[in-house]
C-alpha cells in the first residue's frame, strides 16, 4: 500500500492550474499551423494570431483566454494507494483549485447557485470524475472549459431507427447552429449510448485524446473521419469568418446502450484547448 500526503498532490494541482491556462497544449498548436495555407486569406491571419497568442501567453506567463474555465478533473486512481492527513482526492483537488486560480490570478467564474448567480470566488467546486484502476499511481487529466463553448453542446435522445446518418445530422446541425459562437476552430467530442447522464460524460471526457490520435475501433475511426471532412466542408472557419477550417479534431466515445434509446451528446471546445495530464 502506497501512502500518499494531502501535499504530495496540492502543489501539482495548483501549477496545474497555471500550466494549462499559460500554454496551449503542443497537439493544438501543430494542428493550427497544419492549417496555416499562407495564401493571404483571412482564415490564414486568424489562425496566425491564434499561435501569436498562445506564444505570447507562454513567454508572459498570462492566460491564453479571459475565460479560464470550469476545472474538469479525470482521475484514474490506484487501489492501492492510501491517503494520508484525513484527505480525499476531491477535496485535494479542490483545495490545489482553488489556490491555483487565487495565486495565478486566473478568472473565477463558478457560481454557487444557477439561479441566484453569487460567485464562489474560488473558481469551484470542480468537476471531478474518479476511476478506481489497479495500481499504486494516480493518472490526474486537467481540462479547463470556458463557458462559451459549454454552451454551444448538445445532447439528443434520438431513436435507435436514426442510425449512423441520424446521429450525424444532429452533430453537423450542432455545429451548423452553434459552433461559430464557441470560437472555432475547434476540438469536438462526441458521446453516443449509455444513457441521458453518461452520455454527456462520454463527450467531455474523448476530449483527453490528442489530436491526431486514431479511434482504437476503426469503424468509428473512420466515422471521425467523415465528420470531420463534412465539417470543414461547411466553412465555418476559424472564429466563424469563413473557411476550410472549422474543426481540428473530433473524438467519438460510444458506450452500451438501453434497445429503446440512442443517446447522442456532442461537447464542443474551443482553439484554447487546455488539456494536461500527470502522473503520480
Amino acid at each position: 500500500m502506497r501512502h500518499i500526503r494531502k501535499d504530495d498532490i496540492l502543489q501539482k494541482i495548483k501549477n496545474l492550474c497555471a500550466d494549462i491556462n499559460y500554454n496551449l497544449s503542443d497537439d493544438v498548436l501543430v494542428a493550427v499551423n497544419k492549417n496555416i495555407r499562407n495564401n493571404g486569406s483571412l482564415s490564414d491571419d486568424v489562425l496566425k494570431e491564434i499561435v501569436e497568442n498562445a506564444q505570447i501567453a507562454k513567454n508572459e506567463k498570462i492566460a491564453l483566454c479571459q475565460d479560464t474555465g470550469t476545472a474538469n478533473f479525470f482521475v484514474r486512481c490506484g487501489k492501492n494507494i492510501f491517503f494520508e492527513d484525513n484527505s480525499d482526492i476531491h477535496s485535494i483537488i479542490d483545495e490545489g483549485v482553488k489556490n491555483g486560480y487565487k495565486k495565478y490570478c486566473l478568472r473565477k467564474s463558478i457560481v454557487a447557485d444557477p439561479i441566484d448567480r453569487i460567485n464562489t470566488g474560488t473558481n469551484t467546486p470542480a468537476n471531478i470524475y474518479v476511476d478506481f484502476v489497479e495500481g499504486d499511481k494516480i493518472e490526474i487529466t486537467m481540462i479547463a472549459k470556458g463557458g462559451g463553448s459549454e454552451n454551444a453542446s448538445a445532447l439528443k435522445m434520438l431513436t435507435p431507427a436514426a442510425g449512423w446518418n441520424g446521429i450525424k445530422d444532429f452533430i453537423i446541425d450542432s455545429v451548423k447552429q452553434k459552433g461559430a459562437n464557441a470560437c472555432p476552430p475547434l476540438i469536438i467530442g462526441v458521446g453516443i449510448g449509455g444513457d441521458f447522464a453518461s452520455v454527456g460524460l462520454l463527450a467531455k471526457k474523448s476530449l483527453m485524446r490528442d489530436i491526431g490520435s486514431k479511434n482504437k475501433d476503426k469503424k468509428y475511426d473512420e466515422r471521425e473521419k467523415e465528420l470531420l471532412s463534412e465539417i470543414n466542408a461547411l466553412k465555418i472557419g476559424p472564429m466563424g469568418l469563413g473557411g476550410e477550417c472549422t474543426v481540428l479534431a473530433l473524438f467519438i466515445e460510444t458506450k452500451p446502450c438501453h434497445i429503446a434509446s440512442l443517446p447522442v451528446a456532442v461537447n464542443m471546445q474551443c482553439h484554447s484547448h487546455r488539456k494536461k495530464t500527470i502522473i503520480l
